[in-house]
């Protein structure tokens, strides 16, 4: 095959425009059916109703909590967003950057940018993250387990009864195994295998995607859900959460929400009991919704008008979002369409994973179309503009990156891209409401790099992926003359090689000069979706997730989590619904009896 001659105009556009849009093909995406009888919109909602539980967030974690609830209590669940089996994009992996892409009012992806620049993305759909993000399923390692004061046999059996029913083991192509094998190769030791399991070495792990592609959530583990007990309303919009008093302790008896129409209704809780109303809205959504009902920074409450129920300055601190930063490698030979299927969890704090695609012109019979070439997860259109630096990544920028992404030949759109996620991270920011609107973003800044250990992290990461596209292993997926400052070049805005004064970068065996990567990790990090914090245990929380200073109100969900758990989050956040709702359960028998 000929190689493929990238100018070097083309080269900074190159990697927004390749990944996942290298591997639309064409699609019917179709709506799955699903008959939950209790889920409806909010404006079939009664005006009052009295409930044993109100879980406002039909996410990762809300999901699992309320199926799990609902086996002896009544339960409301409300979700602000619409339902995953009215879109068929959302459960396809070849439309995984559509949803990313798309930022209309009604998207299930809604758009946020951070105060350092990053574009992210928050759901906005009823399953939470595991219907937008990329499907990796992993559980959290054992010291995770140990530190959050977690029961190992119950985390478990939370593990086991969501993987039932989301989790499913992918099957390796190609361009993956070779990932595999570089990794193995390089000394990302050693080879654990297929496994669930957070084990230091290199891996293959679960997907929420199964064989023929299709995308599986937590809205799907409702199904465990009794349906005599629970309720859920979709569109509905939470307002704020009703407080009564004992004494001058702040006890939460209620929510107020709004339906599509802007309809009012207020849900209770029943009288007497362990009834509780639980915060399940995401690490943004949490401490938001505390802030706009009255808990939160008294100053800063104050200074938008709000009433001050409680003063707990923790709230909205420690936001932390793992900063990610990818290398683009494109191929002389066809790669496989994957997400994230192969991890490496290294020794010095970064995970290595990859993922790739293929164009419509490798295909055998040659009769496909084009795909679209305006999607994927590196796109301009996702907000993954790694070409740009953050301060830089504004909508002209994004609007010239779609236009310069057009300019680039098909054969060009051939590869796939490695990447490294930094453990922790140390870095962290805060939150801050802009307005009284619930349905706005907040004000969040994560502070990338601020602490040294991440950037070293990253610096050691990059180095990683170098090794790995110098193996053996990995070379029938690389150009021979396709040397590694040119794939810093092709990824960066700013000419890596400049800062080598002429020396050859990395000697060969990689791990090159550590201003230049430090440089290179600030102009190009990206987000991974993996943000946390706001609501953290010990801060905001008890180890039991109650919120400290006001009764029957808790925060479930990745708020509180001090760090993300395992290489992906969203496995851990699923067994936490499923693992509360038994804890929950079970109090609730001690206090009432076996037969509630």
């Amino acid at each position: 095959m000929a190689p493929v001659l990238i100018s070097a105009q083309a080269m900074p556009v190159f990697t927004v425009a390749c990944f996942f849009a290298l591997l639309c093909m064409a699609q019917q995406v179709r709506a799955v059916s699903v008959n939950y009888t209790f889920m409806r919109e909010a404006v079939n909602a009664p005006p009052v109703a009295y409930y044993d539980y109100i879980i406002i967030g039909g996410g990762t974690a809300g999901c699992p909590l309320a199926a799990t609830l609902s086996q002896r209590s009544r339960v409301l669940l409300l979700e602000r967003g619409g339902s995953p089996y009215e879109d068929g994009r959302v459960l396809s992996m070849l439309h995984f950057s559509d949803v990313l892409a798309d930022t209309s009012a009604s998207s299930p992806s809604q758009r946020f940018v951070s105060e350092d620049g990053v574009i992210n993305s928050r759901p906005r759909v009823l399953g939470g993250g595991s219907c937008i993000n990329a499907g990796f399923f992993t559980r959290a390692g054992a010291g995770y387990v140990r530190a959050a004061g977690w029961d190992p046999r119950e985390v478990l059996a939370a593990y086991r009864w969501v993987e039932d029913v989301v989790a499913f083991q992918p099957a390796l192509g190609p361009w993956q195994a070779a990932v595999r094998r570089g990794l193995l190769e390089t000394g990302v030791l050693p080879d654990n295998g297929v496994t669930y399991d957070h084990i230091p070495g290199t891996k293959v792990g679960g997907s929420i995607f199964d064989a023929d592609g299709r995308r599986h959530t937590a809205a799907d583990l409702l199904r465990y859900s009794n349906p005599d007990g629970i309720d859920l309303f979709l569109r509905a919009r939470v307002a704020r959460i009703l407080f009564g008093y004992k004494g001058t302790k702040p006890v939460a008896r209620g929510v107020v929400y709004r339906d599509a129409q802007g309809g009012t209704h207020v849900a209770y809780l029943n009288r007497g009991g362990a009834n509780e109303v639980i915060l399940s809205a995401g690490a943004l959504g949490s401490p938001q919704q505390l802030m706009l009902s009255g808990i939160g920074p008294a100053d800063h409450l104050r200074s938008l008008g709000i009433d001050v129920i409680l003063d707990l300055p923790g709230v909205g601190q420690g936001m932390s979002d793992n900063p990610m930063n990818a290398i683009y490698v494109p191929s002389p030979s066809p790669v496989e369409v994957s997400l994230i299927q192969v991890v490496g969890i290294t020794r010095f704090g970064s995970y290595i994973e990859g993922a790739s695609g293929a164009n419509w012109n490798s295909h055998p019979s040659g009769t496909q179309p084009p795909p679209p070439r305006n999607f994927g997860m590196f796109s301009p259109q996702t907000g993954q503009l790694a070409t740009v630096p953050p301060a830089q990544r504004t909508p002209e920028a994004i609007a010239r990156a779609v236009e310069a992404m057009s300019q680039v030949p098909d054969a060009a759109l051939r590869g796939g891209f490695i990447l490294e996620k930094v453990l922790g991270p140390q870095s962290t920011g805060s939150l801050a409401l802009r307005n009284l609107d619930p349905d706005d973003n907040p004000s969040v800044r994560f502070n990338y790099f601020a602490h040294p250990d991440d950037l070293r992290r990253c610096v050691a990461g990059i180095s990683a992926i170098e090794r790995v596209i110098r193996s053996r292993a990995f070379s029938r997926f690389t150009y021979p003359n396709f040397a590694f400052p040119a794939a810093l070049n092709v990824t960066a805005d700013f000419p890596v090689n400049t800062l080598y004064g002429g020396r050859r970068f990395g000697g060969g065996g990689g791990g090159g000069d550590p201003r230049a990567l430090e440089q290179f990790c600030r102009d190009t990090v990206m987000t991974i979706w993996h943000y946390h914090g706001g609501c953290q245990v010990g801060r905001v929380v008890d180890r039991d997730y109650k919120v400290l200073g006001v009764e029957a109100l808790r925060v479930i969900d990745g708020s509180t989590f001090n760090a993300s758990p395992g290489t992906n989050p969203q496995a851990t956040v699923m067994m936490l619904g499923r693992y509360m709702g038994v804890k929950l359960l079970k109090e609730r028998m001690l206090v009432e009896g076996p037969g509630v």
